[in-house]
């Protein structure tokens, strides 16, 4: 049992798992990191205002608290997210696409059985060459 556990950690899919999960969270940080500096600004700007893009409601009725909608948390998460996609898309997954392509086997085409008229000639060459022997 002990020695089917050490097969498995080592066998290379548990370690690169590992290290896609650490690269995901530093690429995280950097990317929001990002989306702080220069999304979030942008996202305040166009909506206006000091926060980004909240709606709030408020009811009629006394007593009652105001609801804040923060829709521009959204949009910048949102962004984030595609960001994040579109990286990791250009950068490991096209990559290693390429990467797969290239060193894919080459599946060798089955040999053609041969038709009946192929077979035919060649009992007809092979009796020939019996005869003139």
């Amino acid at each position: 049992m002990i020695k089917g556990f050490q097969n498995f950690i080592l066998r290379g899919n548990v370690i690169d798992l590992a290290v896609g999960v650490v690269m995901g969270a530093a690429f995280g940080s950097v990317v929001t990191a990002f989306t702080k500096a220069f999304l979030d600004p942008l996202v305040k700007m166009i909506t206006g205002g000091d926060v980004a893009g909240q709606l709030v409601l408020r009811q009629a009725s006394p007593g009652v608290e105001a609801i804040t909608m923060d829709y521009g948390s959204f949009i910048t998460s949102l962004i984030n997210f595609l960001l994040t996609a579109l990286v990791i898309y250009l950068f490991v997954v096209q990559p290693m696409n390429r990467l797969m392509e290239r060193f894919k086997r080459e599946e060798k085409p089955a040999v053609a059985e041969p038709s009946n008229e192929e077979k035919l000639l060649a009992e007809i060459r092979d009796a020939i060459k019996t005869r003139s022997l």
